[in-house]
C-alpha cells in the first residue's frame, strides 16, 4: 500500500484550542483520525506529522521525496503554519526533492486576513493550494493527491 504524508507545522498541535473562532473546535488529533480513515478508503497508507521545529518538517519532506522516487509514496498534504510566510527552507526542500506532489492546506482563508499571511513560499512549489475549508482542506487536498497518482498512474 502506498503512503501519503499529513505534514503540519508550527502551532498546528494547538488545533481545537487556539482561536478556536479562526480554526474551529476540531483537533489535531480528530484531523488525523479524519485523514487516515479517508486515505484507507483511497488505498492509501497515512503517516502523520506535526512539528514546531523547522528542521524536522525538512527532514520528513526529504524522506518522503525517497519514498515517492521508489513508488513507495503518492504524495504530501502540507500545512506548514506561520513557516509559509518565512520559510525559504521548505520551498527549497519540496523543490529538491524533485516531482514529491505537496498540496498546501491552510484551514483559514489566510487571503482575508492580516496582510503578511498573503504571501507563501510554499505555494510556488506546491502541486496544489486549498484554502479556507476548514479542516475538511485536508480531504480536499487528499482528494487532490489522488488524483494527481491517477493521472501519473495511468
Amino acid at each position: 500500500m502506498k503512503k501519503v504524508l499529513l505534514l503540519n507545522g508550527p502551532n498546528l498541535n494547538l488545533l481545537g484550542t487556539r482561536e478556536p473562532n479562526q480554526y474551529g473546535h476540531t483537533t489535531l488529533a480528530d484531523v488525523e483520525a479524519l485523514f487516515t480513515q479517508a486515505a484507507q478508503r483511497l488505498g492509501f497508507e497515512a503517516e502523520c506529522f506535526q512539528s514546531n521545529w523547522e528542521g524536522a518538517l525538512l527532514d520528513k519532506i526529504h524522506e518522503y521525496g525517497r519514498l515517492y522516487k521508489t513508488g513507495e509514496a503518492v504524495g504530501a498534504v502540507f500545512n506548514p503554519g506561520a513557516f509559509t510566510h518565512t520559510s525559504i527552507a521548505l520551498q527549497d526542500a519540496i523543490k529538491g526533492v524533485d516531482g514529491l506532489p505537496v498540496i498546501e492546506v491552510h484551514v483559514s482563508n489566510v487571503h482575508a486576513r492580516e496582510e503578511f499571511r498573503h504571501h507563501s513560499w510554499v505555494s510556488p512549489v506546491a502541486a496544489g493550494i486549498v484554502v479556507g475549508f476548514g479542516v475538511d482542506g485536508y480531504l480536499l487536498a487528499l482528494e487532490g493527491l489522488q488524483r494527481i497518482h491517477a493521472r501519473t498512474t495511468l
